[in-house]
Parts: structure tokens; C-alpha cells; sequence
């Protein structure tokens, strides 16, 4: 009875197994429009679902996991690609106004200091 209930778990699929080729056959089938609809209908569940607290814990985990994994030259390179990125989608008048609202904030600051 021993010798058969192997056989049988022999035969059988890990589920580590069975996700990847599902994963694979779902690849195969979908296109990339398919994935982006069901990633906004998985946003949108998740913010009904979760509040402020929620999105500020995991934006911590992920903060301190990425931190762990890369060093000085992993944040000057992703720094340098968003300014880069920002510098060719806003104007002179966008970093005025971001200017004025960081010296704004500043000098409350101060002031409750």
C-alpha cells in the first residue's frame, strides 16, 4: 500500500510545477492589454479594499527591501533617469512652482521650529 501511495505522489505535479506552466499557457494565450486590464481591475479592488495605512507599510517594506539589495550607484542611476525624465516632460514653470511649494513648506517648518 506504501509502495503504491509513492507511485502516486511520484506522478503528481508540485504546485511550484503547476503554477509555472500556468503561468506559461497564460502567457502563450493573453497579450499585454490582457495583463494591463487585469492589473488596473487588481489596483482598483486593492484601494477599495485598503486604506492610507495600508499603502504606507508595504511602500516601507518594499523601501527597506530595495535598500538591502542595491548600493549608492543603484540610486544615483535611478535618480539621474527620473530627473532626466522629468527635465523632458515639464517646463520652466513646473520647477518654479515645486520650488515655491518646497521653500513654502521650509519655512513653516522654521517657523514651528
Amino acid at each position: 500500500m506504501a509502495r503504491k501511495n509513492n507511485e502516486n505522489n511520484e506522478n503528481k505535479m508540485s504546485l511550484e510545477e503547476a503554477g509555472r506552466k500556468g503561468g506559461e499557457t497564460t502567457a502563450r494565450n493573453h497579450d499585454k492589454e490582457f495583463y494591463q486590464e487585469i492589473g488596473q481591475k487588481g489596483g482598483e479592488a486593492t484601494a477599495e479594499n485598503h486604506d492610507k495605512d495600508f499603502y504606507q507599510e508595504i511602500g516601507k517594506k518594499g523601501g527597506e527591501a530595495t535598500a538591502e539589495n542595491h548600493d549608492k550607484d543603484f540610486y544615483q542611476e535611478i535618480g539621474k533617469k527620473g530627473g532626466e525624465a522629468t527635465s523632458e516632460n515639464h517646463d520652466k514653470d513646473f520647477y518654479q512652482e515645486i520650488g515655491e511649494k518646497g521653500g513654502n513648506a521650509r519655512a513653516e517648518q522654521r517657523d514651528n521650529d
